[in-house]
């Protein structure tokens, strides 16, 4: 489970997640609410399955806070997940939200975002979201937007030809070791390696497609919005507003917030969510950390990486639906 606190605090997030959930319904949870909220419960929370989450007491912003004291923060997550599971956002929802986080006196900017996006602020949101996610992937805050096509695309004008040579080459490691395994990712989802002129910046695209290979979900948009929610659990840097949000945005809401990414609908299943988060939250290693050396891993196995950085295996259940946009489709 993800929630450290106590049983009490527990029950006060799930009444607040409750809450959350039943503006714009004339106060009835529906189906996916609840399905979101009882996989919550033993996921997120360690309760036991047969907790009553729709009887629970929904807290006000008060007593939320009163209760969670310091660990508020450890409840924005799933606030901000369960005021988007039926793929919309009402404004009630997200005003809710935001007075659980103002009464605790946090300033988290992803629920700014959601209710930007809710009024129909897409340009500060999309900025506001791309500054957190280059900004986790980087260490660098660059407040000029303008720059991110140049950061994420350096080789249009510049092919590293050498670069690309080095990432071909592990076609010829050792079936079943790690740099052979994300040599064959990108050979099957007909990805260009770093360097050739269409592709994203290394920087980005090897620690997130070393997650993808290491978590083993898929490239289908649920698919990229799981192995994103894996990446915020283990990356807790800028997590919620730059890589949560940005994906249940992109993927799930229909909104899209940068040529890369694109936009789909329908993309969130909350417990293979919660799920994805925890696997990232108990993994002990992180690809996105500068100290972690992508090369030094190619020549091992890809199970001792795994296990070398403590990733849990992937339940097939937990596994991403394979769906993929009709303009894209893996080669494998």
């Amino acid at each position: 489970m993800i929630f450290d606190g106590s049983a009490a605090q527990a029950r006060a997030v799930l009444g607040a997640m409750a809450a959350v959930a039943r503006q714009g319904h004339h106060g009835e949870l529906p189906e996916l609410d609840l399905v979101a909220l009882r996989s919550a419960t033993t996921l997120v929370f360690g309760l036991p399955a047969e907790t009553p989450v729709a009887d629970l007491a929904e807290p006000t912003p008060e007593e939320f806070a009163d209760v969670l004291g310091a660990r508020a923060s450890e409840a924005m997550v799933p606030l901000v997940v369960m005021s988007t599971v039926d793929g919309r956002v009402v404004e009630p929802a997200a005003a809710l939200v935001r007075d659980y986080a103002d009464a605790s006196g946090l300033a988290e900017p992803a629920v700014r975002d959601l209710e930007e996006l809710v009024h129909g602020e897409l340009a500060p949101a999309r900025a506001d979201m791309l500054r957190r996610n280059r900004e986790s992937i980087t260490g660098e805050w660059v407040d000029d937007t303008s720059t991110y096509g140049d950061w994420l695309f350096p080789y249009r004008d510049a092919p590293d030809e050498a670069l690309v040579a080095r990432y071909a080459a592990l076609a010829d490691a050792e079936p079943g070791s790690f740099g052979r395994a994300f040599h064959d990712f990108y050979v099957d989802n007909g990805f260009g390696f770093a360097g050739e002129a269409a592709s994203a910046s290394e920087e980005f695209t090897t620690p997130h497609d070393s997650a993808h290979v290491l978590s083993g979900y898929d490239t289908s948009v649920q698919g990229e919005l799981l192995v994103s929610t894996f990446t915020a659990g283990m990356h807790v840097e800028q997590g919620l507003a730059g890589h949560i949000l940005p994906v249940i945005a992109s993927w799930h809401l229909g909104i899209p917030l940068s040529d890369l990414a694109g936009s789909a609908t329908g993309a969130l299943d909350v417990p293979k969510f919660w799920s994805a988060w925890n696997r990232g939250d108990s993994t002990s290693g992180d690809t996105f950390d500068p100290s972690w050396d992508f090369w030094s891993a190619v020549g091992r196995s890809i199970d001792e990486v795994r296990t070398d950085l403590g990733v849990p295996p992937l339940d097939p259940a937990d596994a991403a639906d394979g769906k993929y946009p009709d303009w894209y489709t893996p080669s494998a």
